[in-house]
């Protein structure tokens, strides 16, 4: 690990150290340190006083709409109940203790917190609250705030944050002082959870159920209330000029429209259409054909629409195809192999995505945790006492999947694929793969998206039919494919495995045991080496020389698994806007920075689209 914080130097000029001596001589001597900027791996970005975030301009004038939108309805404003299609923006209502930056994602900057105090026990933590911080309503924000919150997760929040803070204890000493206590010693789980705990007010959630729906909005605490919505169709968020915290280093610069108005859209092919005519104003575009064909016309020609690329140089979301591992058909590696094998990526890519999407390989893609080549030395001690439960390749060289021609016949992958699928039992009758001992046929349902773009589907259909094997293409509505995933009513689905930037106690509620009633978890893959592995990589959160050999093995583990078909992601960042808006000169490493954008009149009013009416 990184030498213990006790005996450095503090990389902060008002952190204290202050050792304290135990009752009993023959324990240890319990280091204490004060905090008002910590991180979890390597150094902050920013010091202790440093003005605003470098993406930022700190004067950025105040103003104007910005008009955003989103695929699909909700139905309630609630982000955290158990049912329900909840408002994308909602969780946006409520401010953390500490705060990530969008050039630093792994150190916390005090927001409703003013700073934190813990030990090297890494067993309990103090944490100070702002006395300025305020809620929506002007109520102030208090510890008991913060005790309220925590249990009302615990009591009524999803299971898995249950299962996760099993043993933790959340106590207001006073007004502006908490105390969590672990049941363990945890560095990084500690700081995590003071670091990114939301704070809900106490005085409106008492009497309303947390894993309820909600149809009206909440008191919030953070820079937007909802000031206008249509249930299902639009929200307004308005910025609150008596924000409390707007001054703030870490939101200097920060959340400059007045209003945000987010409409919803069915289709995105609909959706596509009102961004050119103008209907909203800023679009990120997932599909490459519609970035190079559509995105065109008289407002392009007149840079009323601006066009942006961004090369992928960060960790990235990556889209997969989710097999349901609890279905008897899936549960043989093989099985899953020859399946992968039978989507035919580099002709997609090449007739449909115009070669712009590049195929994962990794669950920590462009990160130096992907695995590579053979296993070394570290990452075999971490894999060699479970070689008996864990698959034989991950021992061999690194994941990957064969490539096909690009022709579109796919014909030695689809051979391959057939010699795994008799090796595991399957064979050809009547041109149909049935099952050799039960003779059932291997027939399965694919679930989308109503609104989403599936031409991948119907080539990936055909290869599966060349095998013997039928597979149901079904499209439902947001509710309803969520209500299905949240209760694995699937046998598979498309999901997208969000960046991970660094192995964390995230992995356990996307690939640990404890976890499977999480949606998290598409595949519901886990066994005892993923699990030891992760509660590793937990006792080693910022000792790197220990963490990218721990990384790797996991990642070996749960992609010779074949949990889940990579598809791909795109080498690129496309994102168009209408040209009414000021950005500052530099953009962040891990987003493309809107929330520092502002409203230029003079822009806005010089639009050929304004000039016409």
């Amino acid at each position: 690990m990184f030498p213990r914080e006790a005996t450095v130097k503090s990389r902060l000029t008002t952190d204290t150290v202050q050792p304290i001596e135990s009752i009993e001589p023959s324990q240890p001597v319990e280091h204490i340190y004060h905090k008002t900027i910590f991180s979890l791996l390597g150094d902050p970005k920013y010091p202790e006083n440093f003005d605003h975030l470098e993406y930022v301009n700190p004067n950025a004038p105040k103003g104007g709409i910005i008009k955003l939108h989103e695929i699909g309805t909700f139905d309630n404003f609630n982000r955290f109940a158990s049912r329900g299609a909840p408002e994308h923006y909602s969780d946006s209502l409520y401010d953390s203790l500490f705060t990530s930056t969008a050039d630093d994602i792994s150190s916390f900057y005090p927001l409703i917190a003013t700073s934190i105090t813990y030990s090297d026990s890494y067993r309990w933590a103090e944490v100070f609250i702002n006395p300025n911080a305020r809620f929506q309503d002007g109520k102030p924000i208090t510890a008991h705030d913060v005790e309220f919150t925590f249990h009302k997760f615990m009591t009524e929040g999803v299971s898995q944050y249950r299962v996760y803070n099993k043993g933790v204890n959340v106590k207001a000493i006073d007004d502006y002082r908490v105390r969590v206590e672990l049941p363990e010693s945890d560095r990084e789980k500690l700081l995590s959870f003071v670091g990114s705990m939301r704070v809900i007010p106490k005085h409106f959630w008492q009497n309303h159920n947390f894993s309820e729906p909600l149809s009206t909005p909440p008191v919030g605490s953070g820079p937007y209330y909802i000031s206008d919505y249509k249930m299902g169709q639009y929200v307004v968020y308005k910025r609150n000029p008596d924000y409390w915290a707007k001054d703030l280093p870490v939101n200097k610069g920060l959340d400059n429209f007045d209003e945000k108005r987010i409409d919803y859209y069915m289709d995105t092919s609909i959706a596509l259409e009102a961004f050119k005519a103008g209907e909203y104003d800023f679009r990120g575009e997932g599909q490459p054909k519609n970035w190079f064909t559509q995105y065109q016309g008289k407002y392009f020609d007149a840079k009323d629409i601006i066009k942006q690329e961004k090369n992928v140089e960060t960790a990235v979301n990556t889209r997969w195809l989710a097999f349901n591992l609890q279905k008897d058909f899936f549960k043989d590696v093989r099985v899953r192999q020859a399946i992968t094998l039978a989507f035919d990526f580099e002709w997609l890519n090449h007739a449909f995505y115009y070669d712009s999407y590049k195929r994962p390989t990794s669950f920590f893609e462009n990160t130096i945790y992907a695995a590579k080549d053979k296993p070394s030395e570290q990452e075999l001690k971490w894999l060699i006492p479970y070689k008996d439960i864990i698959p034989e390749q991950a021992f061999d060289e690194a994941y990957t999947v064969a490539k096909s021609d690009g022709q579109g016949f796919n014909r030695n992958n689809l051979l391959t694929a057939a010699k795994l699928l008799q090796e595991a039992g399957w064979i050809i009758k009547d041109g149909k793969l049935i099952n050799a001992q039960n003779q059932q046929p291997f027939e399965f349902e694919l679930l989308t998206y109503l609104g989403e773009d599936i031409k991948y589907a119907i080539p990936f259909q055909q290869n599966l039919a060349r095998l013997g094997i039928t597979m149901k293409i079904t499209s439902l509505d947001y509710a309803q494919l969520t209500r299905r995933m949240r209760e694995r009513d699937y046998d598979m689905m498309p999901r997208n495995y969000s960046a991970v930037n660094y192995p964390s106690s995230d992995l356990m509620i996307l690939w640990g045991s404890e976890y499977l009633n999480s949606s998290y978890n598409g595949s519901g893959l886990h066994n005892q080496a993923i699990d030891s592995i992760i509660a590793q990589i937990v006792k080693n959160v910022g000792n790197q020389s220990e963490l990218i050999p721990l990384g790797r093995a996991l990642d070996r583990i749960l992609t010779q698994e074949y949990p889940m078909i990579p598809m791909w992601y795109n080498s690129k960042t496309y994102y168009a806007y209408w040209n009414k808006f000021g950005q500052p000169a530099i953009q962040p490493s891990y987003a493309i920075g809107i929330d520092s954008w502002w409203y230029d009149a003079d822009k806005a009013a010089s639009l050929s689209k304004n000039r016409e009416h």
